[in-house]
């Protein structure tokens, strides 16, 4: 339901210059345009599942990227159920659309990769939410050594050389001298990840599909007290959230997809901190570095 400040489920994700929308509640086009995410530089979108507060957004997004005159393809990763709505909105406003869009539709039953750069790969797997739900987890892929510069003079490398460091290798000449990797070159940084768990109710298992994430948004729609109602809905709580994290072994926790009937949500932040310290509860608008 409305809420006053608080928009529908959309989250935008930039990993080395590709920039990802992960559902598509009603509304978010206003809110790339508010937050100055800019639409026309989406590489992909990343559909959880179809139910409104998720997909609503959809069709505007769509049909503004056609009246802006995108040409490049966009992606769309979403359930097989997705496919009948795509369809329909091509039926009736696909006309001004000069752009293809590439939709995957999702049917795994556990983890599976979807998409993969050079520098990245994406999962999706299934979530317990009562309809067809599919989490997404991105992950870093481990970088190539860069070469310290002064190491590039000390040693006089040749080219060959900086490349057989940047592989992770010793460099050997012909007269026997060894440059250890470790005196000439770096990692520039460890490989970091980001799931995405909207909506589910807890399952067996979940820990292990999101175990040792950088970040994880876990959708908290309940304080504790409606652990029942949760049940019911396909929904988790506040604890059960933070207890997913603890259990995964993941870096920070962060919630969101509160229930309409919660203004305040510093009591969504405290219950999960009582598990799971690093916990933030998301707002729009926020920005976080992984």
């Amino acid at each position: 339901m409305p809420v006053r400040g608080r928009n529908q489920s959309a989250q935008a994700l930039q990993v080395h210059g590709r920039l990802f929308l992960i559902d598509c509640g009603e509304g978010t086009q206003y809110a790339m345009v508010q937050h100055k995410v800019s639409m026309m530089k989406l590489d992909s979108i990343f559909l959880s599942h179809i139910h409104g507060d998720h997909v609503f957004g959809i069709f505007g997004l769509l049909s503004t990227l056609g009246m802006k005159g995108r040409q490049t393809p966009l992606n769309i990763f979403a359930p097989v159920n997705f496919g009948p709505i795509l369809k329909f909105f091509l039926s009736y406003y696909g006309d001004g659309i000069a752009y293809e869009i590439r939709y995957t539709p999702l049917k795994m039953k556990e983890p599976e990769t979807i998409l993969e750069t050079k520098s990245l790969r994406v999962e999706a797997f299934p979530l317990n939410h009562g309809i067809e739900t599919f989490g997404f987890r991105f992950l870093e892929k481990e970088p190539l050594f860069n070469v310290d510069k002064e190491a590039i003079g000390r040693y006089g490398l040749s080219l060959t050389e900086i490349g057989t460091l940047k592989r992770g290798e010793d460099v050997v000449r012909a007269d026997g001298t060894v440059i250890a990797l470790a005196a000439a070159a770096y990692k520039p940084y460890a490989p970091r990840s980001y799931a995405y768990c909207s909506d589910t109710a807890p399952f067996p298992q979940e820990a292990e599909w999101v175990r040792g994430t950088t970040v994880l948004y876990h959708e908290s729609t309940y304080l504790q007290e409606l652990a029942a109602q949760g049940a019911q809905r396909g929904h988790s709580t506040t604890l059960q959230a933070a207890q997913l994290a603890r259990e995964a072994g993941v870096g920070k926790l962060l919630i969101g997809h509160y229930s309409s009937r919660n203004d305040d949500i510093r009591a969504y932040q405290a219950e999960c901190r009582t598990v799971f310290p690093e916990t933030y509860a998301t707002s729009d608008g926020e920005i976080y570095d992984i």
